[in-house]
């Protein structure tokens, strides 16, 4: 039994090894494709490219489902040819991933081309970023968000902010560099906590005036400069909903593109059940109010297009799967039934 043992925790550990160096490889490629123009040039000659156009990704629905194409660098060249561009197009476009096999993948906004061409040579179409998130496949979803994000924040830096002059991105799309200041820029990620509120036995969802109607989600708010977490959690119940936290407890995190690239902190806040009236914030928030275990449970299972009643009211409904307000609300719920 031991020798047994023994033999199969050795093939467990050979497979981690393999993963991990994988992993190693795949990271180290990465970060020296951005650091090195000229491999970085190189590698955009073998790559492919996700697609945008003013910001939103290019799709293809197949069946029911939404794919993310991955253009080769060949059909780039192609649809380019096309459009009676030059290849000098692809300078623009930013590193974002690899694959494990260390192909590398490029986000490329082609806002100033013939829209109508590009969909119908790639038979797709570019959509919101808003919607696209939440049909495509989950693997999917964060590469576009953190794609987005990146050519929006090089769209938005193309001066420095000393110097008033023109910046240059490097190859990779991993910094820009005022050449007359020698200042280098790097994205930046803003922190936004968001927060699921419960009393023990139910857990407080709001809504504003700008969501769809009838949904509702956990408070979220951006740190202020000088704050960890734990304080701006505390704040911001405090500011939406009139409570005091008297304990938390992190969940997860998710990087989120809006309004341009955030950082969501993910975390459970309980306040006591004797102080749980809640003041809502109306500069802040439409409306607040606690949800019980029947009603959470029966507000998962629906859809936006299922909320409406007959007599033309709403029934609640919450953040789909691929949102982290989801997962904490998912969360909560098996806390409840175990």
């Amino acid at each position: 039994m031991a020798a047994t043992y023994q033999a199969a925790y050795r093939r467990a550990s050979s497979l981690f090894c393999r993963l991990h160096s994988t992993y190693v490889r795949k990271m180290r490629y990465l970060n020296e494709l951005k650091e090195d123009d000229s491999l970085c040039r190189q590698a955009q000659t073998s790559g492919t490219f996700y697609l945008f156009h003013n910001l939103s990704p290019l799709l293809q629905q197949v069946g029911k489902k939404y794919l993310v194409p991955q253009v080769s660098a060949a059909e780039m060249k192609r649809i380019l040819e096309k459009l009676k561009e030059t290849e000098q197009w692809i300078e623009k476009s930013v590193l974002i991933s690899c694959s494990d096999e260390h192909v590398p993948h490029f986000a490329l906004d082609l806002g100033d081309l013939e829209k109508s061409v590009i969909e119908s040579e790639l038979k797709g179409s570019f959509t919101d970023l808003r919607k696209a998130l939440f049909v495509v496949d989950e693997k999917d979803s964060p590469l576009l968000a953190s794609a987005q994000s990146l050519l929006r924040w090089h769209d938005s830096h193309q001066y420095c902010s000393k110097t008033g002059q023109p910046t240059q991105k490097n190859v990779s799309g991993s910094k820009r560099v005022c050449h007359a200041s020698g200042i280098i820029y790097y994205p930046q990620t803003s922190p936004v906590v968001i927060i699921l509120v419960s009393d023990g036995s139910r857990c407080l969802l709001a809504r504003q005036p700008s969501f769809p109607q009838g949904m509702y989600t956990a408070l979220s708010g951006f740190c202020d400069v000088g704050e960890n977490v734990e304080e701006t959690i505390r704040r911001e119940v405090a500011e939406e909903v009139g409570l005091e936290v008297e304990s938390l407890w992190y969940s997860a995190s998710q990087h989120w593109p809006f309004p341009s690239s955030c950082l969501m902190i993910a975390c459970h806040a309980l306040v006591r059940a004797q102080q749980a009236e809640i003041s809502m914030n109306s500069l802040e928030l439409e409306e607040a109010r606690w949800f019980g275990l029947e009603e959470i449970v029966e507000g998962l299972k629906r859809e936006p297009r299922s909320s409406k009643q007959d007599d033309g009211s709403l029934l609640p409904w919450f953040p789909p799967k691929q949102a982290i307000a989801h997962r904490l609300i998912h969360e909560w719920v098996k806390q409840q039934t175990c």
